[in-house]
């Protein structure tokens, strides 16, 4: 049973929780992280959901995402997500969300890392990821068009490969 910490609009605890899979309140947020980690080319790492996965199942996606566990913070989060989907270990010490995107119900904080991750070294968690590359900014806008890529606005992509090179690549793959 996955629990979250539940927060204000303010981004203040409550010292509630809920269930993954429970509805959130009016006035109920909880924190989801993506992380999306850059080769020194450019390209993005992106990871095919799995076929079973209960969202968007077989889309390709950025790198990693997720929710933070209760007790965790975003940055323990999104570390977390990284190892577990791909085998990859970072360190985020330091380092604040490059992005933060409002949605209802909760905040998600958006990490951007660079790194020469070898795809083939990745050891994938056959949960939640089937597969995953590089790709360039106008691929994923491609895959978008096509409907293989979840469904978001293609400005949204280009501004994270827009953002990489304007506010910085934050954190260490180790």
């Amino acid at each position: 049973m996955e629990l979250w910490d539940v927060y204000d609009i303010d981004r203040i605890k409550t010292g509630e929780t809920v269930r993954r899979g429970d509805k959130m309140m009016p006035g109920q947020y909880h924190t989801v992280v993506h992380v999306c980690i850059f080769n020194p080319r450019g390209e993005m790492l992106i990871q095919r959901r799995s076929a079973d996965k209960k969202g968007w199942p077989g889309y390709w996606d950025v790198s990693v995402g997720g929710s933070a566990l209760a007790g965790e913070n975003s940055r323990e989060a999104a570390q977390r997500e990284v190892e577990e989907e791909l085998g990859v270990k970072i360190s985020l010490e330091g380092c604040r969300p490059n992005l933060t995107v409002n949605f209802f119900p909760g905040f998600d904080d958006v990490y951007l890392l660079l790194g020469d991750v070898d795809v083939n070294s990745l050891k994938l968690q056959v949960e939640e990821v089937a597969d995953a590359r590089y790709a360039t900014k106008d691929e994923i806008i491609e895959m978008i068009r096509g409907g293989e890529f979840i469904p978001c606005p293609e400005s949204y992509i280009s501004y994270l490969f827009d953002l990489k090179d304007i506010n910085g690549i934050k954190g260490a793959i180790l």
